[in-house]
């Protein structure tokens, strides 16, 4: 049989796949693909989402306000994410974080929207989805002192930031999840991040559609090339295929416990 792996980050409503969402998903599952989590980004549209994963048995998803998105949209409240989150179907909270790369001017706002979604984590016991770009130093601080205040799970999704970074979340019990960027060919510095992290600490993710792992670079990703990503973690970890879809599994459903199989 051919072994399953979970995307356990992917834009499903976004409108790179309205022409073909049902394909989509199914190509995803013909791959190995056994179910994906679909992340809400900006929280007026988490009716939208939650249809798509109420419509197709492997899809589950999650909703926060994206940093890049904070300033613009009003400010999630802790009472409102922890009304999503009674959905049999909502797994986690975010995407949250911080970016600094295009939106430093709103880096405050954005501080107070993730500590928002911290507290909603907190609450729920559902995992936080952190996005983190260029932020490293007040990413590390702010998740330290309010993990002080209270434990939370974590997911660095898409980790592409410095070793430091890595090991300060891998060090409060965080997980780091591994997307296409690990299949560029200059990717070596995050491959050697992910080489030296614990293997009950790692996930796989597409971030579809963007990011598409080799072969299919430049393209639109979907949730099918997660297999792609799988392979190189492999590698990466020194284990066979099948092994590693195992252990990302274990550490999706450890991590994601709404959405275990």
């Amino acid at each position: 049989m051919q072994p399953t792996i979970v995307d356990s980050h992917c834009h499903l409503d976004f409108p790179d796949f309205d022409a073909e969402r049902p394909d989509v998903i199914a190509r995803a599952v013909e791959a190995g693909v056994e179910r994906m989590v679909t992340i809400c980004t900006r929280l007026r549209l988490e009716p939208q989402v939650r249809a798509i994963a109420e419509a197709h048995a492997p899809v589950f998803y999650a909703a926060g306000t994206h940093p890049m998105s904070a300033a613009d949209e009003p400010l999630a409240t802790v009472d409102e994410l922890i009304a999503m989150a009674k959905h049999p179907k909502f797994v986690g909270i975010g995407e949250t974080g911080l970016d600094y790369h295009y939106t430093a001017d709103s880096a405050e706002i954005q501080k107070q929207s993730l500590r928002i979604h911290v507290a909603a984590a907190r609450e729920t016991k559902l995992p936080l989805i952190i996005h983190s770009r260029a932020a490293d130093d007040d990413m590390a601080a702010i998740l330290a002192n309010e993990y002080a205040n209270g434990a939370f799970t974590c997911v660095m999704h898409c980790f592409s930031s410095s070793p430091a970074l890595a090991r300060k979340m891998l060090d409060l019990d965080f997980y780091l999840s591994m997307s296409g960027i690990a299949t560029f060919p200059k990717s070596v510095e995050v491959r050697d991040i992910f080489a030296a992290a614990a293997k009950d600490r790692i996930l796989v993710e597409t971030d579809s559609p963007y990011l598409a792992p080799k072969p299919h670079r430049g393209k639109r990703n979907e949730p099918a090339y997660t297999a792609y990503t799988a392979a190189v973690g492999a590698e990466v970890m020194g284990m066979d295929y099948a092994e590693f879809a195992a252990q990302t599994t274990a550490n999706f459903d450890r991590l994601f416990w709404k959405a275990k199989a």
